[in-house]
């Protein structure tokens, strides 16, 4: 099993820190500023980023930095792509995470805050094995691969991340669906304390998601634990985020402390925020423009050019039949 390693405090990050500043017309951050939703000012709190396994207090924290050890060398696998992959320091300093704030660098800045150990991930519902388990525990029950995905942001802009972690397939089986489930159901952490976004009513809270059963038994859909060989940051949804790589980035929920099998299909948080921009399904799609700005082209983080953006995200070959006889444009 591959070993997530251990960010340290002074280890050389890379040189290209570069942010370009990338916003649709009308961003959500915008759109929640002007619905006056956005009440508290989230403060930059000190401290480290407690990754998968403990490390010195002040590591990781934004302007620090952490070496490269050593992304494993294999062949690609048959879900990976060949692009170039973001460079790291862009990946973890260029997020949308707003338990820590709307700005793009909140997040690299205040999410030291957060606390990774102890922790426990609750799974449950319609299963016949429903348990709490400590994170740890749960890395253990699965050989860690690595995964190098594209990362398409409703907003239009894009990242090639490359991920560590498991199927998420191989998690729910472990956990034994009973007949009655239909869809899985996640939960972000909810700790004001830990994320000073939350103490505002920019979202309700705490942040969920869900997947039609069908899709989270896909070979694609991934937990993460870990990113480019080291151990998730906070800022990327340490300790155990969700990715779907065929869906806009909002559905890759971050540090995830509950799973719920159900039948009937859950409530999503920006769905609930608005509902005639942000749908359930939340497939890429080059032809359904979001209200406020074309979905047609993305600008690739790091690149000045806009490229145009692939149904599905390019991994329509992989995804599209799930759907065959689903209106996208009515179910978005």
């Amino acid at each position: 099993m591959a070993k997530l390693p251990v960010q340290r405090e002074g280890d050389e990050i890379g040189t290209d820190t570069a942010q370009p500043a990338i916003q649709p017309p009308t961003s959500r951050r915008e759109f929640l500023r002007s619905a006056t939703l956005f009440t508290a000012t989230v403060a930059g709190l000190g401290g480290g980023l407690e990754l998968l396994t403990r490390r010195p207090s002040g590591a990781g924290a934004a302007g620090s930095s952490a070496a490269p050890l050593g992304r494993v060398k294999r062949p690609l696998g048959p879900y990976d792509t060949s692009e170039a992959v973001t460079p790291y320091a862009q990946a973890t300093t260029y997020n949308n995470f707003y338990e820590f704030g709307l700005d793009k660098s909140d997040p690299a800045q205040n999410a030291g805050s957060l606390r990774t150990r102890p922790w426990t991930v609750r799974i449950d519902g319609e299963v016949r094995k429903p348990q709490t388990v400590d994170i740890d525990t749960l890395q253990s029950w699965f050989p860690l691969e690595n995964r190098v995905y594209r990362m398409r942001c409703v907003e239009g802009w894009s990242m090639v991340m490359p991920w560590m972690g498991f199927a998420l397939a191989a998690l729910i089986r472990r956990v034994e669906p009973t007949g009655k489930a239909n869809y899985v159901s996640f939960t972000s952490l909810h700790d004001p304390a830990q994320m000073p976004g939350q103490r505002s009513e920019v979202l309700q809270w705490p942040y969920t998601e869900g997947l039609r059963l069908d899709e989270a038994l896909h070979p694609l859909t991934f937990m993460a634990l870990g990113l480019d060989g080291r151990a998730l940051p906070n800022q990327n949804g340490a300790p155990l985020r969700l990715v779907v790589p065929w869906k806009y980035g909002f559905k890759g929920i971050k540090s995830i402390v509950q799973i719920t099998l159900t039948s009937e299909r859950p409530a999503t948080t920006w769905a609930l925020a608005a509902p005639s921009e942000y749908g359930f399904y939340a497939n890429v799609n080059p032809a359904v423009d979001h209200p406020r700005w074309s979905q047609a082209t993305e600008r690739r983080i790091g690149e000045f050019s806009r490229r145009q953006t692939l149904p599905f995200n390019g991994y329509a070959e992989q995804v599209a039949h799930l759907y065959k006889g689903l209106d996208l444009r009515r179910n978005f």
